[in-house]
């Protein structure tokens, strides 16, 4: 995932957002304890929303406490009192993640860009080998992702539905994770889980696809709206507005999708953050990032 995943600060009550700061703070803590201190780098929004997604089907509900900031001691941040098992699930899915991510990275960037990676990848490599001993399944799931992924963009029949589907399908398997290993496959918990993590997957794929548009077009590199669209650098604004508005009811569709399965995912915990996420946040970002300079409606 790629940070897109995160709330709308201004829609959530005090009482909400301090409990998201406390799962997102929780979660720094543990990578730091369980990777080391450089892991806190791999810290980002989805994990996040995975941490909370994991402790809204706890049995009791998680409280907070107030201490000192890891990073920096000077300050005060809210910390989660309960959930050790999930921020550590979260935590090497941070690690592991990234350590992917940069992989990729090292294929798809040029020669100083491939460089600052392969920096990156040996100050990863030790903590995702232990992510990846704790947590075998993620890492095969994330492993395996990768490798389809390649492959749907190298297919020469590949399309935007296509080469959606290697992230669509790792998050929903990822989520489904989180009914518990105990769970059958029938159960209606596991199977709106993997409903809400194929459509969640699917639209972090597309916003990420349709916000680096321009910087593909740059540097070359693939992108399926600009396979679709046929772009390049001789391509118009206009040009442009129409492989973005195409996006924009992609995304909206798998939004709604998205929405059908959370309506029926019976929450536990945070239901409200939750939902701010994906109803509130998710809108907000695709507009942000599709429509940075015009005034529209998403």
């Amino acid at each position: 995932m790629f940070g897109y995943v995160r709330p709308q600060k201004s829609e959530l009550l005090v009482r909400e957002y301090e409990q998201y700061k406390g799962v997102y703070c929780s979660l720094c803590r543990q990578l730091g304890k369980s990777y080391g201190g450089l892991s806190r780098l791999t810290l980002s929004y989805d994990c996040t929303f995975y941490a909370m997604l994991l402790l809204s089907f706890r049995p009791e509900c998680p409280g907070f406490h107030s201490g000192r900031c890891v990073v920096n001691p000077m300050k005060k941040c809210t910390f989660c009192s309960s959930g050790e098992q999930e921020f550590v699930a979260a935590s090497a899915l941070s690690v592991i993640m990234t350590y992917y991510k940069i992989r990729d990275d090292i294929v798809d960037s040029r020669f100083w860009g491939k460089i600052r990676a392969y920096a990156m990848l040996l100050l990863a490599a030790r903590a995702h080998r232990k992510a990846a001993a704790d947590f075998p399944q993620l890492d095969a799931i994330v492993a395996a992702s990768v490798d389809e992924q390649k492959a749907a963009e190298q297919a020469p029949d590949s399309s935007i539905d296509s080469c959606a589907e290697p992230t669509a399908k790792m998050l929903q398997q990822v989520f489904e994770s989180v009914a518990g290993t105990d769970t059958e496959p029938d159960d209606p918990k596991a199977r709106i889980l993997r409903q809400f993590g194929y459509f969640l997957g699917r639209w972090v794929y597309l916003i990420d696809a349709a916000d680096d548009m321009e910087k593909d077009l740059k540097t070359a590199s693939f992108n399926p709206f600009v396979i679709k669209f046929r772009l390049d650098d001789s391509s118009s604004p206009e040009d442009l507005d129409k492989a973005r508005n195409y996006a924009n009811q992609v995304l909206n569709l798998t939004l709604s999708q998205l929405t059908a399965a959370l309506n029926i995912l019976d929450l536990d915990h945070f239901n409200e953050i939750i939902q701010n996420v994906v109803l509130k946040g998710l809108p907000d970002i695709q507009k942000e990032l599709l429509f940075k300079k015009e005034k529209m409606h998403v």
